[in-house]
């Protein structure tokens, strides 16, 4: 199989592209490097079953192209990170929905089937935890830029599910919820490889707010194999699916995990949130997903603990040069 994934040089992408190499695959990446690296993928460069191609997913030439060339689409790229959502809402809202709309018209010539990566964070305030995918979105008001991601992800879903319905476009859609592994950047916000690399350097372990919100944490190799699976399944079409972990901890206990597991002597200091990222900032109490869909579908279960992805991270970053 041929297969075009767009953010292929990115965090989640990159260990994508590994997984269907390993398979026998030929595999196509495109990504601007605004967000990815050309070092996640310097390790695949040389294959021969290996093309990637550096420009934005909103030049249409050449994502039509790249779609012509390939059987299936993932649709990866957007902007990702709390921090990067806040500091640059009109980039978060182009990324995310002009890319979208551009992969999916041009998919939709050949009818190629897509799998569009949403969020978690479409669930917004919602109190329904575990989150289901029949549940309602509660975001909060627009004069509130940290859900504009939220928002735009959310016509990302929307738009996916009407080429399905109206044009028959066979699309599926992931909401995922806190991958994490080796390669992900703290650059942006996300958790995990923030405190690992503030513990391992021994700068104090920062928590925003209180630290009593609770996440749940998935492994990225875990994550991908969900990916391809729905890929591979007919019944994925036109449906939305939650891919994460049931195992949830809350960021004060995340943190201090860390610490102990780095053997670390960093302080654990919390920040307010406006100090973080500007007043008016809100945040989930709780993000945890009901995987049962995806789980009677594909049998998809994490195989790995939050200690032992926090232990493949900690190995990376100690690894690294």
């Amino acid at each position: 199989m041929r297969v075009l994934i767009t953010g292929g040089a990115g965090f989640i992408g990159s260990h994508l592209a590994d997984a269907y190499i390993a398979r026998g695959d030929e595999v196509f990446a495109l990504d601007d490097l605004s967000t990815g690296s050309i070092d996640n993928i310097r390790h695949l460069r040389a294959h021969p079953r290996f093309h990637y191609t550096i420009e934005s997913v909103h030049h249409g030439p050449t994502v039509a192209e790249l779609v012509d060339q390939c059987d299936v689409v993932f649709h990866l790229a957007a902007a990702v990170g709390v921090r990067l959502i806040v500091e640059s809402p009109v980039r978060t809202i182009e990324t995310n929905v002009h890319g979208t709309e551009v992969v999916l018209a041009k998919a939709n010539k050949k009818k190629k089937k897509v799998l569009i990566a949403s969020t978690s964070e479409v669930y917004g305030l919602s109190d329904q935890v575990p989150f289901r995918e029949d549940g309602n979105l509660v975001l909060g008001p627009t004069s509130r830029g940290r859900w504009s991601y939220a928002c735009s992800k959310a016509i990302d879903e929307f738009l996916a599910l009407a080429y399905w319905r109206e044009r028959k476009l066979p699309t599926v859609i992931v909401r995922l919820f806190n991958t994490v592994g080796p390669r992900q950047t703290g650059q942006y916000g996300m958790v995990v490889p923030t405190f690992i690399k503030q513990a391992l350097t021994g700068r104090p372990i920062t928590i925003h707010g209180s630290g009593d919100q609770s996440r749940c944490f998935a492994e990225v190799g875990d994550v991908v194999s969900a990916l391809v699976a729905l890929m591979d399944h007919p019944a994925a079409v036109g449906e939305v699916f939650n891919i994460g972990s049931s195992e949830e901890v809350t960021v004060r206990a995340l943190a201090e995990r860390v610490k102990s597991m780095t053997g670390s002597a960093s302080e654990i200091v919390s920040i307010p949130y406006e100090q973080a990222y500007g007043e008016g900032f809100e945040d989930m109490p709780r993000r945890v997903p009901d995987i049962g869909k995806v789980n009677r579908l594909i049998g998809y279960s994490p195989t790995k603990s939050l200690d032992q992805i926090l232990q493949s991270v900690i190995d990376f970053f100690r690894d690294a040069p």
